[in-house]
Parts: structure tokens; sequence; C-alpha cells
């Protein structure tokens, strides 16, 4: 997610990507796409009458322990989907294990479909039609995602209140991001975050996730809101339920890795002063 951090620079990135093989508009490394053929062999293998919740989680499981690292998506040159399962991100973690969830509900389970399906997860209108068709604030990625019938954002259906959300972060620092260096770029985005201004959203503040935790089910997506006001979101993940609490399954910047949050979200939130509480999202 976007952090307020010095980002890595150009050359860096470029170097970290040098052994990454480049088909068409894919990107992958051979260990990433070893790892994913892994991912796409367990799926015959779950239950087919599972929700795609009881999948999420047992999917999301599986990838428990894979290193965190940021910002994977931000290669040089033309906008390319990423597939990279050596390190994940929350956001790249979530949308993996989304697409591997909705494929294996769907009996499918070939490398093929997988790039569709993230693709379609991770652009505006399903197609990559450059960096400024990525959906990068998570708010939007939701409501896109949903205006494409993938999920429902039930945050105000659980009980959830009135959240403003004005982001700028990325244009107010296109210095973080390369690809905005690029005057055309920021324009666009900035009509993007414009889009983003006129739509509502609902939220349930962090003091009372306790309160609403019970309409929330193992599976269900999390996105966390900030009081940071030209941001939307700062982290994401999975909700799952332990010993009757609802705790984060997530890939953790603290901790290095996709882990389940020892404590349960409403305490997991509450040491945070720039976490504000969460919207909920359900696939459909």
């Amino acid at each position: 997610m976007h952090k307020i951090k010095e980002f890595k620079t150009f050359i860096l990135v470029s170097l970290l990507f040098i052994p990454f093989s480049i088909q068409g508009q894919t990107v992958c490394t051979p260990e990433s796409r070893a790892r994913l053929e892994k991912a796409l062999e367990l799926l015959p293998t779950l239950d087919a009458n599972s929700s795609k919740n009881e999948l999420v989680v047992e999917i999301g499981k599986s990838f428990m322990g894979t290193p965190y690292v940021e910002k994977t998506l931000e290669i040089p040159g033309p906008e390319r989907l990423v597939i990279d399962l050596q390190g994940v991100d929350c956001t790249t973690y979530l949308e993996t294990v989304v697409t591997l969830a909705r494929m294996a509900k769907e009996g499918k389970n070939d490398f093929e479909t997988f790039e569709k399906e993230l693709e379609t997860l991770r652009y505006r209108n399903g197609k990559n039609e450059g960096y400024t068709s990525r959906l990068h604030y998570f708010s939007d990625w939701i409501a896109v995602n949903q205006e494409k019938g993938i999920l429902t954002d039930i945050s105000e259906q659980i009980g959830g209140i009135l959240y403003e959300n004005n982001p700028t972060f990325m244009t107010e620092n296109p210095q973080f991001y390369p690809q905005l260096s690029d005057r055309e770029n920021v324009e666009r985005l900035q009509n993007i975050e414009a889009s983003i201004r006129l739509r509502e959203y609902f939220f349930i503040p962090k003091d009372q996730i306790s309160a609403h935790e019970s309409q929330i089910q193992s599976g269900d997506l999390i996105a966390i809101t900030t009081s940071i006001s030209n941001l939307d979101m700062v982290h994401v993940g999975f909700a799952v339920e332990q010993n009757g609490r609802i705790h984060l399954m997530h890939a953790s910047s603290a901790n290095q890795e996709v882990e389940i949050s020892e404590k349960p979200l409403h305490d997991y939130l509450a040491g945070n002063r720039s976490q504000s509480g969460i919207m909920v999202a359900r696939l459909k």
C-alpha cells in the first residue's frame, strides 16, 4: 500500500527485475512461475462445494511464511502484468489469493486463466491499458471490482458509517513513483482521484469493530482505513475467525511475511494512530 517513506531508486528497482522473463504483457520469473504452478496444482484438491470465502481461507493459509516484499509491481518501462510469488505485499497477496479462489470455484487451474483473471482484478476495465489503468487506490479497487460483479462492499450493511475519502497522495508525491515523472500520467491520475471523491463510502471505526465482528465472515476482504487525509487505505488482508474472534490474515510489513495476526482485528488496529477503521468486502 502507499506509505510515506523514501521510495527505492529507479535504478535499484531495475536491477531487481533484470532476471525476469517477459512474454507479451506478463512479467514472471521462472521461480515465481514454479511457485504459481504449485498453487494451481492445489486447486483441484479443494472441495468444490466450498464457498469462495472458505476457499480464500484455505488458499490464503497455503502462503503462510511467504516473504513480504513491497513495490514488486513498480517496474521500469511500459506497464506489465507482474506475477511475483517469491515475495508479496499486502495487495499482491490479496489479489493472488482472490484470483486462485475464483479459479477454484470455476474448476480451472491453468496459468493462462490465472493471467486473465488477475488482469481482470487488477485493472480498471479488466485490461492492462497502461500505468493509470491499474487500480492504485484500494477504495477504488473495491468499487470497480464491485461494478464488475466480483465482490460486494458490505461495510454499510454491517453497521458502517460514512467515510470521508479524498485520496491525493500519489499525485502530491510523484517523486515516490517513477511512472509519475510523466506529466500525462499525473494528470490522468488526478482525474481518477477526482472520480474517487465523487463516490459514497462507508467504514467501521476501529473502536466499533468488536461490536460488529460477528457479521464479518472468515474470508471477507478487510481494507484498513486511515486518519491520514490524503490516503484512503494503509493495509489490506483477509478476515479469519479464531477462537470466536476475527483476526487478520495478511502480508505483514512489520514481521516481513504472510501471517495471521496474533491479536484480534479490533486490538490489532487499536494501537495504531494512523489506522482509523475498516471497510469490508465479500466475494460473490
